[in-house]
Order: structure tokens, then C-alpha cells, then sequence
């Protein structure tokens, strides 16, 4: 099995979209907090929802257990202290049993990817998640896409 994680953020329709098709993916999870802000530009839930089969034959699900709480996000976004806030994050994940949750969503798909906002994974929740799923299934592979 593979598990991908995409940001939108410094990316185009374009590039996105290519970078889904060609790793195969057939399920994109959206681990973000708020998917439908105005700063999502094409990746809102609802376009995504409309594009990604319509276009790519893509499957879309907005998976909000996956996503940081507002509290922990917004100890992030005023301190900037990525490392108490992957402490967090990582508490919470287990307290939800975030590997399980998205064992679930990955139901039978072997090419999911995990969608939030940061171009990078470094200080993204979502790579976050993706290692804690590869824990505890060892044949899963990780793979970000940049």
C-alpha cells in the first residue's frame, strides 16, 4: 500500500492534478481543518469534490477527525512553535486513533493520499499522520509529493 501527502499551497490545478495522476492515486483524504476557506483557491472540499472524479477519477473525502483541533492549530499559527505543536498533534492522533481512521477511509485503495495545505511536509499535520499509519502497518509506504 502506498500513502501519499499533497499540499495545494504554491501549486496550480495543473500540477496538483498531474502530481495525483501519476502516482496513481485513487483516493484523496482531506485531513484539513477548514477545507472550504477562502484562501483554499481550487482546492475548497466542494470543487474537489466535483473535480477530482469528474477529472482524474479520483475519489475525495473530507475526513475531519484527521485534522488538528482549532485550539491546537491556533497555539501554531501565534507561537510558530512547530515542536510543541507535533507533541500535540501526536497525542491527539493517538487519542483519536488516527492510523485506524484512516485505515478506514483507505478501505480499498491501495494509492491514498492525504491532503492538507503546506507545500512541504516538514511542518505539515498531515506527514504527521502518514508516519503514524506506516507504524502500525509496516508495509505501507510513504511518499510525499512536492
Amino acid at each position: 500500500m502506498h500513502v501519499y501527502t499533497i499540499g495545494f499551497a504554491r501549486k496550480s490545478l495543473q500540477q496538483f492534478l498531474a502530481l495525483l495522476e501519476d502516482a496513481q492515486v485513487t483516493k484523496l483524504v482531506d485531513a484539513r481543518l477548514r477545507p472550504s476557506s477562502q484562501l483554499s483557491g481550487f482546492a475548497k472540499r466542494d470543487d474537489l469534490a466535483f473535480l477530482l472524479p469528474t477529472f482524474a477519477g479520483i475519489e475525495y473525502e473530507h475526513e475531519p477527525r484527521l485534522a488538528p483541533t482549532p485550539e491546537i492549530f491556533g497555539a501554531l499559527r501565534q507561537s510558530k512553535d512547530w515542536a510543541r505543536f507535533e507533541v500535540e498533534f501526536r497525542l491527539l492522533a493517538a487519542e483519536r486513533g488516527m492510523p485506524a481512521i484512516l485505515a478506514e477511509a483507505a478501505a480499498d485503495h491501495e494509492r491514498i493520499a492525504l491532503l492538507c495545505s503546506e507545500a512541504r511536509p516538514e511542518r505539515c499535520h498531515r506527514r504527521l499522520i502518514a508516519e503514524a499509519f506506516a507504524a502500525d502497518h509496516p508495509t505501507a509506504e510513504v511518499v510525499h509529493l512536492t
